[in-house]
């Protein structure tokens, strides 16, 4: 269900953009980063968080970490992931799948600065077996998300 609310956002959005699908579970970043041929710092994960009553998606750099004192300065709350079932109700996308495209909810979506690195990012497709290749701007501007620098430096 969730890979075709993604494939209906970008023929409605974004023609040119094509859904490809892996043979292999691209769940995890390891995984995406072998199944579509990049470095794992290439895959655009996305998290799903709850801050107070809010719910955002943050898409970072596959590598990046999260740094939670930066969200909590920036968003004004302690930001706690939802669970595996909350994910799938809220996004309409299984945990593995998560994206910012073709939402069940209309959700905030942030960018972190970790993925200005990169021409190109994969992220997942709302399936474990599917992803887009994308240019962080484009794909920023396509889901209207805000720029943040949430996510440690690299070491």
């Amino acid at each position: 269900m969730s890979i075709e609310s993604v494939r209906a956002f970008f023929a409605e959005r974004a023609p040119e953009i094509a859904v490809i699908e892996s043979p292999v579970s691209s769940a995890t970043v390891a995984l995406a980063a072998e199944a579509y041929g990049v470095e794992p710092s290439r895959i655009a994960k996305t998290l799903s968080l709850r801050i107070g009553e809010r719910v955002v998606l943050i898409v970072a750099a596959g590598t990046s970490r999260m740094d939670n004192r930066k969200v909590k300065a920036l968003f004004g709350g302690k930001p706690k992931m939802l669970g595996l079932e909350e994910v799938a109700d809220i996004t309409g996308h299984e945990v593995g799948g998560v994206c910012p495209f073709g939402l069940k909810t209309p959700l905030p979506v942030y960018c972190d600065l970790s993925l200005r690195a990169f021409d190109e990012v994969v992220p997942a497709a709302g399936s474990t077996h599917s992803a887009v290749r994308i240019a962080p701007m484009r794909m920023a501007e396509l889901v209207k998300a805000e720029w943040v620098d949430v996510c440690q430096a690299p070491a």
